[in-house]
């Protein structure tokens, strides 16, 4: 049996629960679009790690290979920060109202 008893009482959880995509740009193509980002976001983290080692092949003295791998850890870490996160989307109450206000302002 539901907790919740009356409509007006669902419709202030569906207002708060349920979201709308409001990033501006087709919903549909986010189902592609945020796997592409974390490809490239990913693709990145492992581009500047291979440029620092490029610079350690072969011999090289352990002076040279501690300061690559110290390279490898900072500049790979510095990278995964700024790489692609998920952003949630907006809350239905939230866009309802800004809907309405839009109404008002063009009404008036």
């Amino acid at each position: 049996m539901s907790k919740v008893k009356t409509p007006q009482e669902k419709k202030l959880l569906s207002y708060e629960h349920d979201r709308r995509n409001t990033y501006g740009e087709n919903q549909k193509s986010s189902r592609k679009n945020i796997p592409r980002s974390k490809q490239f976001s990913h693709q990145g983290e492992r581009r500047v790690v291979r440029q620092v080692l490029i610079g350690a092949e072969g011999y090289v003295a352990d002076e040279r290979s501690d300061e690559a791998q110290s390279q490898v850890a900072r500049k790979g870490r510095i990278k995964k920060l700024k790489a692609f996160r998920k952003s949630p989307d907006t809350p239905l109450g939230e866009v309802i109202q800004r809907r309405s206000r839009n109404r008002l302002e063009k009404a008036e």
